[in-house]
């Protein structure tokens, strides 16, 4: 149930009823722009507070929204708590950019997110007498497995790293975490998987890599705006797997 009293937030300017029932959540609000432009029919602007541009329109018939939420656990967690808390958002899909550190995972690669281990402090909130796991939504996930297959992409399955740092200090840390098998580090689904563990909800974070930690392969920056189409489009279908 969403809280109406608390409509709009700070955050959102959104009206009751503005957002579907499922979000895209990219980082860059140039990239929910460019989602809304190109796979959407009949989107509307349905906040902009601080340039964090939010759309919904409909997908092959379906109404879907997607926003942006910018970079960091702090950034994503104040926006996925309000869409979730206040306006009754059920399925939070997060589409972003990550680094690869397993050897087999390369630019361009897209990798579902099962699990999000973290350097983050987020999970102290809620005083656990013990240590949290962040995983995703099995409703989501196996829905975006399949809906991989129907389109014939291929995805990385498995656990990732979100850390609150991108220019970290330690040199030996991205090698710790990759003999543990991760896949790829990002910077927010560990606190999105926390909000829908505490909220009740479902979240799913996907990713195309932008870069590898150990070779040096990367991205340009507006490549990473526009070129992700083969994700968006899984997020897409996912999205709309869910009302069939």
């Amino acid at each position: 149930m969403s809280d109406n009293n608390h409509i709009p937030t700070p955050h959102i300017s959104a009206k009751e009823g503005d957002f579907a029932k499922t979000v895209l959540l990219p980082g860059d609000p140039l990239r929910a722009k460019f989602i809304s432009e190109n796979f959407l029919e009949n989107a509307r602007l349905v906040t902009g507070v601080r340039n964090i541009l939010g759309y919904t329109g409909t997908y092959k018939g379906h109404e879907v929204s997607v926003m942006g939420t910018g970079m960091g656990m702090p950034s994503i967690g104040i926006y996925s708590y309000e869409l979730m808390n206040f306006y009754g958002c059920e399925n939070l899909i997060r589409v972003g950019s990550a680094g690869a550190v397993n050897e087999d995972v390369h630019v361009m690669d897209i990798v579902l997110a099962q699990g999000a281990s973290t350097d983050s402090a987020w999970a102290n909130q809620y005083r656990l007498p013990g240590t949290f796991a962040p995983i995703a939504s099995w409703k989501l996930l196996s829905a975006a497995v399949r809906s991989a297959k129907e389109l014939g992409t291929s995805v990385k399955v498995g656990n990732v790293l979100s850390s609150d740092v991108f220019y970290g200090d330690d040199p030996a840390g991205s090698d710790a975490w990759k003999k543990m098998g991760i896949l790829c580090v990002e910077m927010e689904a560990a606190a999105l998987y926390m909000n829908a563990a505490r909220c009740g909800k479902n979240a799913l974070a996907m990713f195309t890599i932008s870069d590898e930690l150990y070779s040096g392969r990367s991205l340009p920056s507006k490549e990473r705006e526009t070129s992700f189409r083969d994700m968006m489009e899984l997020a897409l279908e996912t999205a709309i797997s869910l009302e069939r």
